[in-house]
């Protein structure tokens, strides 16, 4: 009888060609499937010896855990085994990045049931004062209060699991001081500075879309996995039942973030009278077909950086996409809408969530209601309202804006945007003979500032690919 080998040693295997194969699970797919990689030798023991080596160029271990195990190799053993196969694509790029990039450089060698509370202390310090790996001159050199939070949380879920595994006696991730979980402060437009986005983004060729997402709220996901078919033009209502993500360089597609998030919205007349247009100018299946591939929808990507040249065009402050989102259910709960109603309009999987994230409007809903209130017994008692405060409905003014034509750059000279209050970015990616992009960034606090940087950057990529 064969011998049963343990988890993650892989397996071996004789073929009918004589060859002996190795072969190794390195992790799983979006759909749950294993994906393997494998070794070939003429004989059993050196088939072993290529399997290990490959088991150690990727950094899984073999054979039973050990509480004497370096922390990096347990934590890559816990992320691939228990953690990776029920986490989507961009949960997983968000795990990878902290195990890979911060924990493991700075924890990855200290034994399993060596590593104290001080360790982890020290090191959380480390990332909030110089852990940044990426954009530092953007961002500074200390990583943000959210992303510690989030190292630490790995770090606990890794070691609670070697807890209950025997391997340590105590989590030492538990009890650490942590910096402060602040919620990310909303940015809303005002009503002046939608009128303006809508009229840029006409001017741009990306009304459409905006109008949709300031009427829906939707995900940026959703809203670009949008088909011509999830749209019933005769009673208005939209079938959300899919998003778009952007890993790895390529898009893949998913359910919605929730269970909820699968939903029915009915969009307000005027819209679907758009869309119609919309649809009768286009022949793609995609609502919002990408302008550059075929037959594929437009990248989220790709949104989140044409709404900023759109802010920037109109002098309006910069917002995320997200933020668009928080700007319908803002004014959806002012004009009216209940917040059952809009917590399965925007997808959320419990009321408490919607009221959680909008308790500053409801606040205000509820001082309102109380006014009314007061109103209604002064009028039943017969007292007189006071009038040291009248309330008047001011009319609206018109927007008046002139949307910015823009200049055509000449081809070879990059891009500069504004991506900050007070911070600009020139891009310049050229196409090597690879096929691959070379891409080049600078910054700077002005317009005029960030041309001179690129326009350096430009001439020193020319004298590199003609040396």
């Amino acid at each position: 009888m064969a011998k049963r080998r343990k988890q993650g040693e892989g397996t071996l295997r004789l073929r009918k060609d004589g060859r002996w194969e190795g072969r190794i699970v390195v992790g799983y797919d979006e759909k749950g499937l294993p994906k393997t990689k494998s070794v070939m030798a003429v004989s059993k023991s050196e088939c072993q010896e290529k399997l290990e080596a490959l088991k150690t160029s990727l950094g899984i271990i073999s054979g039973r855990a050990k509480p004497d195990m370096p922390f990096g190799e347990w934590l890559n053993l816990w992320y691939q085994t228990w953690s990776k196969p029920g986490l989507r694509l961009t949960t997983q790029q968000g795990y990878e990045d902290r195990i890979y990039r911060h924990i493991i450089p700075a924890l990855g060698s200290i034994p399993l049931n060596k590593l104290t509370q001080s360790d982890l202390q020290q090191f959380y310090a480390e990332l909030k004062r110089n852990g940044r790996r990426v954009r530092r001159e953007q961002n500074g050199p200390g990583l943000s209060d959210r992303m510690v939070r989030a190292c630490h949380c790995t770090c606990r879920l890794a070691l609670e699991k070697a807890k209950l595994e025997g391997l340590i006696t105590v989590n030492p991730a538990v009890g650490c001081k942590l910096p402060p979980k602040k919620a990310r402060e909303m940015q809303i437009l005002s009503h002046d500075e939608m009128q303006r986005l809508l009229i840029q983004a006409k001017e741009d060729g990306f009304y459409e879309l905006m109008l949709l997402e300031l009427a829906t709220g939707m995900r940026r996901g959703e809203i670009c996995a949008l088909l011509w078919d999830d749209l019933d033009f005769r009673t208005g209502e939209l079938h959300i039942q899919r998003q778009v993500i952007h890993v790895d360089g390529g898009l893949h597609f998913s359910v919605p973030k929730t269970k909820s998030s699968d939903r029915v919205v009915i969009l307000p007349q005027p819209v679907v009278n758009v869309l119609r247009e919309l649809k009768e100018k286009t022949d793609s299946r995609w609502m919002f077909p990408s302008p550059v591939k075929e037959d594929e929808p437009r990248d989220p990507t790709a949104c989140r950086k044409r709404l900023s040249q759109i802010l920037t065009r109109t002098g309006c402050k910069h917002v995320r996409f997200h933020d668009l989102r928080h700007a319908f259910a803002t004014n959806a709960l002012q004009y009216g809408m209940d917040v059952k109603t809009l917590a399965a309009t925007i997808g959320h999987a419990s009321v408490e969530t919607t009221l959680n994230i909008y308790a500053h409007v409801t606040g205000e809903m509820k001082a309102q209601a109380a006014k009314k209130i007061d109103r209604f017994i002064r009028a039943e008692s017969g007292e007189e309202e006071e009038e040291s405060a009248p309330e008047k409905k001011e009319k609206r003014a018109e927007v008046r804006f002139v949307p910015y034509k823009g200049k055509i750059r000449r081809r070879g000279t990059g891009c500069v945007s504004k991506i900050g209050e007070n911070l600009w970015e020139g891009r310049y990616s050229p196409r090597l003979p690879n096929g691959k992009r070379d891409l080049r960034l600078v910054y700077a606090k002005s317009e005029e500032e960030c041309e001179e940087k690129l326009e350096e950057a430009i001439r020193r990529a020319k004298e590199e690919r003609a040396s």
